[in-house]
């Protein structure tokens, strides 16, 4: 059997510790902002996540850009020429255009490399909701899984991959098309939360309001304990746009309720966090639906 690796892309959000940890190939995503072009790598080593939120917080913008085409061909290639197939896990279609590039990447490819194989998987997820699957996909190549089985098992297991957050600030929302300007000014006005998820098309739909910053939060573990199955066995994946005592606060909260054991906290990244902006605060989990 071929050796074959997982790759992916930054919207995982996975720290770079476990992304290493994972044997993941991960090919950033990049954002301009005051000036500048970064790229979006896991651990900060071009923009710090403190240092991207400590500038949003200053009234920056950033504009991001998906992964390129040419960036995917480069870094298949580097493992086709060594005799591995790709199975390539990427950010929702429904936010970004990077699952197209892994796609057209891999069909230029397929033509001088016929004996390999390169399967492309739209995630429908994002962030930790990303990071999650591929934490799970790397368990089941661990156990010696083949590509095709671990490839069924993520076409299988991304629709319940729950991703459940709120936000701080609304402004972000009303930017980003995801609310009106009426709603973000009274909801601002009043404390409400918007209380948001990832739909199985991988787009992200409010749900409900919450009134208050801790009923948001307590809002989140709610949905948990109606759709998660077998909670205390799980791994559990927590993301935050620098607001960590938030984070920890679901995280506790989760602990109480379900004796959930496995639990990781992570930043959202400078993409997916300048939609978002400070104060996101996410959830994921393994549900018997999204």
């Amino acid at each position: 059997m071929r050796e074959y690796v997982i790759m992916t892309d930054s919207c995982c959000d996975l720290t770079a510790r476990m992304a290493e940890d994972l044997e993941l190939d991960v090919v950033p995503l990049s954002l301009h902002m005051e000036g500048a072009d970064y790229k979006n790598y896991l651990d900060g080593r071009e923009i710090g996540f403190k240092d991207f939120y400590d500038r949003i917080r200053r009234g920056a913008t950033a504009t991001t850009a998906a992964v390129s085409v040419g960036e995917f061909q480069s870094r298949m290639r580097e493992h086709l020429e060594r005799d591995e197939d790709i199975l390539c896990i990427c950010f929702s279609s429904g936010l970004s255009t990077t699952y197209q590039s892994a796609c057209i990447a891999a069909d230029d490819l397929r033509p001088e490399f016929p004996e390999a194989k390169l399967c492309v998987v739209d995630s429908l997820c994002a962030s930790l909701g990303q990071g999650l699957l591929l934490y799970l996909c790397a368990q089941e190549k661990k156990l010696g899984r083949s590509i095709d089985e671990v490839h069924t098992f993520a076409e299988v297991t991304k629709g319940h991959i729950c991703h459940w957050f709120t936000v701080d600030d609304l402004i972000h929302l009303k930017r980003g098309g995801r609310i009106g300007a009426a709603t973000a000014l009274f909801g601002t006005m009043l404390s409400i939360k918007p209380v948001m998820h990832m739909d199985p098309s991988g787009h992200l739909v409010p749900v409900s309001k919450a009134r208050g910053r801790k009923s948001s939060l307590l809002a989140l573990v709610d949905r948990m304990e109606e759709l998660s199955v077998e909670p205390q066995k799980q791994t559990v994946f927590i993301c935050h746009g620098d607001c960590e005592n938030d984070a920890l606060f679901v995280a506790d909260e989760v602990r109480r309720r379900f004796g959930t054991e496995q639990i990781y906290i992570n930043y959202v990244g400078p993409v997916i966090g300048n939609h978002t902006g400070c104060g996101v605060i996410s959830l994921f989990f393994i549900g018997t639906k999204r």
